[in-house]
């Protein structure tokens, strides 16, 4: 597996890393314990080091599995997890709270359920606009500090609240979504980022599996599933959006490639500081998606998908607006 560095912060991590949220939430039912723990260790085998969770996974109940199956390697890998929210009454409701005593409260649980002593990159889930981000910079700063925590970085935040963080806690990685059907961050974000030296993490990069050609406008998801509420997955996004994915399966086939390969190799050629966190429940799928870190897209392949990109625009909002809400701030 090659390997990447996120930004100027000295962090190398694989090429490809993997994002396990779906393992226990988000899409359907949690995968069986000892199965989830047997894929977590067989992508370490096959050379990922990078393994993203979060508190909101379950919520906790992914921090415990990716502790667990992380333990006997720990030293082989990277683990990324996120704070910024509690739970409400029910254990379930997210309140977004990114106060410094919360955030300090949170990694010392995250830290128990990671079965470690430091959490390598711990990110902001979602900006709290009740609470400045250089109050959130230094209170990760402190982390940073004591040893608890070694790197520090921010999800879906909007250019400005960068700026502000990073001039009081250098952030080594962004994470947000970002894809062939998701490009907005090309805009403004990635160009901000390049500038301050700082790596991006692309989450949903096959687009919740959209863009793997395996969901179709008949396809019916399990009612926990959260794709029924997005609205790029409603059936007449699903119908219109399917254009897209025929002709990314074209160009997989011309380079006798998947539909999913493509997508990710398209990611890994657009900047060498981005690391792309493809999540499965499959060890056919993790093996799959790992063979595009060496897939060389040419100028005439990015050209062909560029134009592709250009003809073919995607239908239905990428979150209900309530979610959407809270992204970009």
């Amino acid at each position: 597996m090659q390997k990447r560095r996120l930004g100027n912060s000295g962090l190398e991590v694989s090429a490809i890393g993997l994002g396990c949220m779906g393992l226990s939430h988000g899409y359907g039912p949690a995968t069986d314990k000892q199965q989830a723990i047997a894929l977590l260790r067989a992508a370490v085998d096959r050379g990922v080091t990078l393994f993203d969770t979060a508190q909101a996974y379950g919520p906790y109940t992914n921090e415990e599995l990716v502790g667990e199956a992380l333990a006997p390697v720990r030293h082989r890998v990277v683990i990324a997890t996120k704070f910024g929210f509690t739970f409400g009454d029910d254990g379930k409701q997210q309140v977004l709270d990114s106060t410094p005593e919360q955030i300090k409260r949170s990694v010392e649980a995250s830290l128990k359920r990671l079965k470690t002593d430091v959490i390598d990159l711990l990110y902001q889930h979602r900006v709290d606009p009740d609470v400045p981000i250089e109050e959130v910079a230094g209170a990760v700063r402190e982390l940073i500090y004591e040893g608890k925590v070694r790197h520090f970085g921010l999800s879906e935040a909007g250019v400005q609240t960068i700026r502000r963080a990073h001039a009081v806690q250098p952030v080594t990685a962004l994470q947000s979504e970002y894809s062939l059907w998701w490009r907005e961050p090309e805009s403004e974000v990635l160009p901000t980022i390049e500038e301050l030296g700082i790596g991006f993490v692309p989450f949903s990069p096959l687009g919740k599996g959209f863009l793997t050609g395996a969901i179709d406008q008949n396809t019916q998801f399990d009612s926990s599933d959260f794709r029924n509420v997005v609205p790029r997955f409603a059936a007449e996004a699903r119908r219109a959006n399917q254009a897209l994915v025929d002709r990314l399966g074209e160009i997989a086939k011309q380079r006798h490639a998947t539909s999913a390969q493509i997508a990710i190799a398209w990611l890994l050629a657009q900047k060498p500081w981005i690391v792309p966190i493809p999540g499965t429940t499959k060890l056919r799928r993790l093996e799959e998606n790992l063979i595009a870190a060496q897939i060389e897209l040419t100028a005439g392949d990015l050209r062909d998908i560029a134009e592709v990109l250009g003809t073919i625009p995607v239908q239905g909002a990428r979150y209900p607006a309530h979610l959407q809400a809270r992204v970009g701030r």
